[in-house]
């Protein structure tokens, strides 16, 4: 399971660039590949290859869901624009004021959305 807007995930940004550039740059239409029942775009194809040969290293947690949402055990669009990488790992959020309050308590936020993701799965 994976959030995508219209079957696009990460409204077309490349999720390696958040690692490589540290900023979310648009993907390209033609640069793409499926995964997990979604288009994903990429602004380059050196990207593309990186993320086929290990697609967990890139993509976010939570399914690309909202992270802070998941704290509570509930899911939530995301903004591409609101993320934070913590540990090698990519965190999307609803929005940048939903960041911040993600950030408040990060290390509790992510501990809670860790336990609440395996059975969120499983319901849907």
């Amino acid at each position: 399971m994976f959030y995508a807007d219209d079957g696009l995930a990460m409204a077309g940004y490349d999720a390696v660039s958040y690692f490589d550039e540290g900023v979310p740059t648009r993907g390209q239409p033609e640069i793409a590949v499926m995964w997990k029942g979604a288009e994903w775009h990429f602004a380059s194809q050196e990207n593309r290859e990186r993320f086929e040969s290990n697609p967990r290293a890139f993509a976010p947690q939570f399914g690309g869901y909202c992270a802070y949402a998941m704290t509570y055990g509930s899911l939530s669009s995301t903004d591409p624009n609101a993320w934070k990488i913590v540990e090698g790992r990519l965190y999307l959020t609803h929005s940048p004021a939903i960041e911040r309050m993600w950030d408040r308590n990060l290390t509790q936020n992510i501990r809670m959305a860790e336990e609440y993701w395996p059975a969120v799965l499983y319901k849907n």
